[in-house]
């Protein structure tokens, strides 16, 4: 298939890329290489150096003959949205619906999109499955319910098909060592760590262990990265054999506490990394886990490398390298 990625130059999107051309596929990357590195792309892949606001940009990009496209270009620091919802506005909203009409005006069949478990907001239950109630408790969520929505009236007018992924908490690194870019002012947990470990950052600050958890510590369901390019490739393969739309959850099912892996991280490093134990965060859930049946049932699919170990090492391995 001849593939165009937005975002593919990005920790996420350099997987994605990675994942399809290994399946074989013709790769464009388009990214503006905000967070994106040059580092991250391939020379399979070929790569154009352009904005998703700029739209005629990116309709000549998008005249390629392309059979899919994977969209991974939102911004996604969930803090930051609730500080700047104009910046998350512009970028994740206007900028999905220049992808939306550049997709059906060029004739593209079929979108695949990043989305997040964010759409769900607080949990009523557990493990979340995509029925579960869809309330976003900040702006970054927010957006990717509505880019959702916007696909679902975009499949009825134009036809266009699409699979939303809502995936929980990506880390780790490929696991063939192949992506060594490193995330630009990480916010999530791993990197933080491995921030810490590799003397980039004094210490981690643990939000709250006075949850009701075996150590008081949030527990999250981590995702590695290596499976979730594989559940984009999965999405894509299935809308494009059955002509049918989803939304699916990928994620581990596997709950793993603050704890855990700032444990697992020491042990697997051989660094001290100093934590400080700080006040609970606004709105973080005590836990929060997936359940990936649907996943499994549709695309059989299910994640073969989000245990402890292997999202750490990873992570460490490429951390380490950049000394």
């Amino acid at each position: 298939m001849n593939i165009l990625i937005i975002g593919g130059a990005g920790y996420i999107g350099s997987h994605v890329t990675r994942e399809f051309l290994d399946q074989g596929d013709q790769v464009t990357v388009y990214d503006n290489l905000s967070s994106g590195l040059r580092e991250n792309l391939f020379p399979e892949a070929t790569f154009i150096h352009g904005d998703i606001l700029d739209y005629p940009r990116l309709i000549r990009t998008a005249q390629g003959g392309f059979d899919a496209l994977i969209h991974l270009a939102a911004y996604k620091a969930a803090g930051e949205s609730m500080i700047h919802p104009e910046k998350y506005s512009l970028n994740n909203i206007n900028g999905t619906i220049h992808i939306l009409n550049a997709a059906a005006e060029t004739g593209i069949p079929s979108i695949v999109f990043s989305s997040s478990a964010a759409v769900y907001g607080e949990p009523v239950y557990l493990p979340v499955d995509e029925s579960h109630p869809t309330k976003p408790e900040n702006y970054y969520g927010f957006t990717k319910l509505e880019i959702e929505r916007f696909l679902g009236w975009y499949e009825k007018l134009k036809g266009i098909r699409f699979a939303c992924l809502r995936y929980f908490n990506a880390a780790g690194y490929d696991v063939r060592g192949r992506i060594t870019g490193l995330e630009q002012n990480p916010a999530n947990l791993i990197p933080v760590i491995m921030e810490a470990a590799s003397g980039r950052r004094a210490e981690v600050w643990v939000f709250g262990n006075d949850y009701a958890t075996p150590d008081g510590t949030g527990v999250r369901d981590y995702i590695h990265v290596t499976d979730l390019a594989r559940g984009h490739a999965a999405a894509l393969r299935y809308i494009s054999d059955t002509n049918r739309s989803l939304t699916v959850n990928l994620g581990s099912e596997t709950g793993l506490s603050v704890l855990d892996i700032i444990q697992a991280a020491r042990r697997i490093s051989g660094k001290p990394i100093p934590a400080r134990i700080v006040g609970r965060r606004p709105g973080d859930p005590a836990k929060l886990t997936a359940s990936a049946q649907y996943a499994r049932e549709t695309l059989g699919w299910t994640a073969q490398y989000s245990d402890l170990d292997t999202l750490i090492r990873t992570s460490w391995e490429v951390y380490r390298k950049h000394g």
